[in-house]
């Protein structure tokens, strides 16, 4: 066990090595770098500057201060203790039959190997990379904790600072609760309406620490910003804007009619599971219950971004595992996980470039490649942003700021300068109905000394009169202020 565990780990620390030298190129990481700067720079997250995520990500950012490399490392070490976490998870799981207790050395191969790959965007610092850790422990306290008290409050507690990552952990906090409803549901259940009053009554108890758990946190959270008169900024940045960006893809025939449609497909599956819960051991519950809240998570928003798939590993890999293990439902299993299959290909686009990802990255340490070819691999204008920002750093001064129109949100972090308004990139400028004018107050208020011009935008909203175009580079043009 511990020598599987050691290579199973620097195996994975090998897949993500690469990605601690990769240069700044992918846009949303580069909106999590200019919110942390900002809120090290005393902004108030959501009210001074926005994004839609809850505060987690943005603070664990603004703690390492927005350093690409420190950030990566801190994803990799979440990774490998994710990796030995799903490893004990599953090792429990897997326990006997007599014939299949390897199993656990599969499912965590495959889970170790589909996290460590770029090929579902691992390794970017996105905060499904640190959301993962405390769910597989709180599936872990779940599923060994009996009825303890204590176990099911940490575990709420733990599921609750994933959902401060990423909303979308709710999904894995209703699988969980729902795991421990259905296990506490009578074998022979009596409908009516005394006895189910009285089992709803006895199941809310002993649930109540786990649902603390996960409230308390976000309590905490909202107290927060509701002290910082920013509550409604919070609310609007997680909660309203989100319900529009997931409305978009999922309207059939009415508005979210697509969600209903997949929220019924998940009922329909908790029902039959508990239905059934004579005949499946609690193990394949548990696993079942998980893996078709995890599809609904990665279905949720129906965008076909590829990090979305990263919550549906660790069920996936154990989903495999089933197929290894002892069990009647194998055949049901199959099917489940070849229709799954082909859902997640014909919705989300992969990294195509896995192979060619470690070759760049080998030829670049070795000295085959150049720096600027390096970078191109990532994004052919990859290098024309590390241009930019030595343009201007060799010009700016301590006290200059800039403005960047465009969504290369990465240049506030390689110049370091933080925006100077609420919205950092142009597509959150132009989608936002206070984005325009906020904005436009903001760079006059702050009078930014460069106005970098992104091109294949469009035309800036604002007058440049103050300005004078001073550089272009392959068709990013660069506006010094004339006073």
């Amino acid at each position: 066990m511990s020598w599987f565990l050691i290579i199973i780990s620097f195996v994975f620390f090998l897949l993500r090595l690469p990605s601690l030298l990769e240069p700044h190129w992918y846009g949303d990481e580069g909106i999590y770098q200019a919110i942390g700067m900002s809120i090290n720079n005393g902004s108030l997250l959501y009210k001074d500057i926005w994004d839609n995520k809850p505060p987690f990500l943005y603070l664990l950012y603004a703690i390492f201060r927005s350093d690409q490399f420190t950030v990566r490392f801190v994803s990799l070490i979440f990774g490998l203790l994710s990796v030995i976490v799903f490893f004990f998870l599953s090792k429990k799981l897997f326990s006997g039959p007599p014939g299949s207790t390897k199993v656990h050395f599969l499912t965590t191969t495959i889970f170790a190997l589909l996290f460590g790959l770029p090929i579902v965007e691992g390794n970017i610092a996105n905060a499904e990379n640190f959301m993962l850790l405390p769910i597989l422990i709180t599936a872990l306290l779940i599923f060994s904790m009996s009825s303890r008290k204590f176990k099911l409050f940490l575990a709420g507690i733990l599921v609750s600072l994933a959902f401060l990552f990423k909303i979308v952990a709710v999904f894995d906090f209703l699988a969980f609760l729902t795991f421990f409803f259905i296990l506490n549901l009578p074998l022979k259940f009596n409908v009516s309406l005394k006895k189910e009053k009285k089992f709803l009554v006895t199941f809310a108890q002993k649930a109540a620490p786990y649902i603390f758990g996960f409230l308390i946190p976000i309590f905490i959270v909202i107290l927060f910003f509701l002290i910082n008169g920013a509550i409604a900024d919070l609310f609007k940045a997680t909660f309203s804007s989100n319900v529009g960006y997931v409305g978009w893809k999922n309207k059939l025939i009415i508005p979210q009619g697509l969600l209903i449609v997949k929220s019924i497909l998940l009922l329909t599956s908790i029902v039959f599971i508990a239905k059934k819960r004579e005949l499946l051991d609690k193990k394949l519950i548990f696993i079942l219950l998980w893996f078709v809240f995890s599809l609904f998570n990665a279905f949720f928003s129906e965008r076909p971004y590829t990090h979305y798939l990263l919550v549906l590993i660790p069920s996936f890999s154990l989903m495999l595992g089933l197929l290894f293990w002892k069990n009647s439902f194998r055949r049901l299993i199959a099917a489940l996980l070849v229709v799954s299959i082909v859902l997640v290909f014909k919705n989300f686009d992969f990294y195509k470039k896995t192979v060619v990802y470690y070759q760049n990255f080998t030829s670049f340490v070795l000295g085959a490649k150049s720096v600027s070819s390096y970078r191109a691999f990532f994004d052919k204008r990859t290098p024309i942003d590390y241009e930019i920002a030595m343009y201007i750093k060799s010009k700016i001064r301590k006290k200059d700021s800039i403005f960047v129109w465009g969504n290369n949100a990465q240049l506030y972090k390689m110049i370091e300068r933080v925006p100077p308004g609420k919205y950092i990139v142009a597509y959150h400028i132009t989608g936002y109905k206070d984005g325009l004018e906020n904005t436009k107050e903001a760079v006059d208020s702050v009078k930014p000394r460069f106005i970098i011009i992104m091109p294949d935008q469009k035309p800036i909203p604002f007058a440049l009169n103050r300005y004078s175009e001073r550089f272009n580079i392959n068709r990013v043009v660069i506006y010094e202020s004339l006073f």
